[in-house]
C-alpha cells in the first residue's frame, strides 16, 4: 500500500519538476510533449489490472502456483502377481507384456489450473457441487451453472480427461469419475479505492487454485455418508451411550 502511495506522489511532482525547468530558461516544446503523453503507470493499472495489469506482473512474476499435486502422477506402484485382479488404467499391452515385470499403472489423474481470477470462496461451491460425479456428467452439469468458475473447472475436467486418454493408458474417455474436487487460496493482491473527501478504502484481488483427480470406473452410489433410517440412527445413539464411562474412575 505504501509503495503504491509513494509512486502516486511521484506522478503528481513531475508537472512541478517540469515547470522548474521551464524557468531556466529551457525549450518549451520537449518538456510539453512530455506533458501531454500520459504517465505509464496509469489509473487503470492501480484498481483494475489485477489480471494483465503492471502490478499483477510486477508481483507476480516468480509464483509458480502449487507443484505437489501433479507429482501423483508419476507414481509407481509395485508389481502385481498373475492370480490378481489388474490395476485400473493400465493398457491391454502393457498387461500382456509386462505380467512379470513392474508396471507403472495409474489408477488416478490429477489435474489443477493455479491462480485463477476468483474468489476461492466461491469457488468451493462448484467443487463440491461436481464432487462424486461421473466425468460426462458433471460436465453436462456444468454447462447450467451461472457462474464464472463454472467455466474454468469445464475446462480443468476436460483436460484432466484428455490426460488420462493420451498420457496415463485410459481406454474409455468416459469410464471417468470425480474422486476430488477442490479449491486452494492463491495470491491476494491489495490495492486501493477512492471515496468521497479525500479518504480511500482497501479493496483485495483474490485469486484460487483448482484441484482434480478423476478415477477409473463407476462412481459410487453415495459419494459421502450412506444415509440411514431413522432405526439406524437410533442405534447408533444408543450404542454410544452405552458406551460412555466416567473419566479417570475404575
Amino acid at each position: 500500500m505504501h509503495k503504491v502511495i509513494r509512486q502516486m506522489t511521484q506522478l503528481r511532482l513531475q508537472p512541478l519538476q517540469g515547470a522548474a525547468l521551464l524557468k531556466t530558461g529551457e525549450t518549451a516544446a520537449p518538456m510539453l510533449s512530455q506533458l501531454s503523453s500520459p504517465p505509464a503507470f496509469n489509473q487503470k493499472s492501480i484498481h483494475t489490472g489485477a489480471a494483465g495489469g503492471v502490478l499483477c506482473a510486477k508481483w507476480n512474476k516468480h509464483n509458480y502456483g502449487p507443484r505437489k499435486w501433479l507429482e501423483y502422477n508419476k507414481t509407481v506402484h509395485p508389481p502385481q502377481e498373475t492370480d490378481e485382479e489388474p490395476r485400473k488404467a493400465v493398457s491391454n499391452v502393457n498387461t500382456l507384456r509386462l505380467s512379470h515385470l513392474i508396471q507403472r499403472s495409474f489408477q488416478y489423474v490429477c489435474h489443477m489450473r493455479s491462480n485463477i481470477k476468483y474468489s476461492p470462496d466461491k469457488m468451493w461451491y462448484i467443487a463440491a457441487f461436481v464432487r462424486g460425479m461421473s466425468v460426462d456428467e458433471a460436465l453436462k452439469q456444468l454447462n447450467f451453472v451461472l457462474k464464472k468458475g463454472a467455466t474454468d473447472v469445464k475446462e480443468t475436467i476436460l483436460e484432466a480427461q484428455e490426460m488420462a486418454v493420451q498420457r496415463h493408458n485410459v481406454e474409455y474417455k468416459s469410464n471417468l469419475w470425480i474422486a476430488e474436487s477442490f479449491v486452494g487460496k492463491g495470491r491476494v493482491f491489495k490495492g486501493m479505492r477512492r471515496h468521497a473527501r479525500g479518504r480511500f478504502g482497501h479493496v483485495e484481488y483474490k485469486h484460487c487454485h483448482y484441484f482434480v483427480r478423476l478415477e477409473e470406473g463407476e462412481p459410487p452410489k453415495h459419494y459421502y455418508q450412506e444415509p440411514q433410517t431413522p432405526e439406524q440412527q437410533y442405534e447408533h445413539w444408543l450404542e454410544q451411550m452405552r458406551s460412555r464411562k466416567i473419566i479417570n474412575s475404575l
